[in-house]
């Protein structure tokens, strides 16, 4: 089936969402099962699913055409001040290359503004991500640390990051 696809709209996650968020996750062909299972475990801690919602975990999904396309959820980093962790971001295979990805990256960025002084994001070294490290790239990210054979003999791990224009420069009441 053919689909008219329309502009991405941004709406917040629900418990509903799961069974899609988990099957998505799975079937973009990026992640081990062991990674699919603790973004589960981020997604369920984000909305509350099964205990209390977890505060330090914001989430939002994206929309085309009615259905769930994309997801993300991202955080304050603990120990630090306004640092904030991109933890996961998934487009569904078929929706890639729609403005997924970019209108939950734009999303984050803003949610984040006045908040964060810097977004940092860790994906992988392997060739199967090199489309992935291209789209932070393109979007302003740096890359701020390479750490090789992180994840397995071959895959490192390369952490990305972005300055925030007009984040928290100073150190919180405590």
């Amino acid at each position: 089936m053919s689909r008219t696809l329309v502009a991405p709209t941004l709406r917040p996650l629900a418990e509903s969402d799961r069974s899609l968020v988990a099957a998505m996750t799975q079937a973009c062909g990026m992640f081990r099962p062991e990674e699919v299972r603790v973004a589960l475990e981020v997604f369920d801690a984000a909305l509350g699913i099964g205990r209390q919602r977890d505060p330090d975990y914001e989430s939002a999904g994206v929309e085309l055409d009615g259905t769930l396309a994309g997801w993300a959820c991202w955080g304050p980093t603990p120990c630090t001040v306004g640092t904030f962790d991109l933890y996961w971001i998934v487009v569904a295979a078929e929706s890639q290359g729609h403005g997924v990805g970019s209108a939950l990256l734009a999303e984050i960025e803003r949610r984040v503004a006045g908040r964060a002084r810097l977004i940092v994001v860790e994906t992988a070294g392997r060739e199967q991500y090199a489309g992935t490290r291209r789209f932070y790239e393109a979007r302003g990210y740096s890359v701020g640390a390479r750490i090789p054979d992180y994840y397995e003999v071959g895959d490192d791990l390369v952490t990305y990051v972005k300055e925030v224009a007009g984040g928290r420069s100073q150190v919180a009441d405590r």
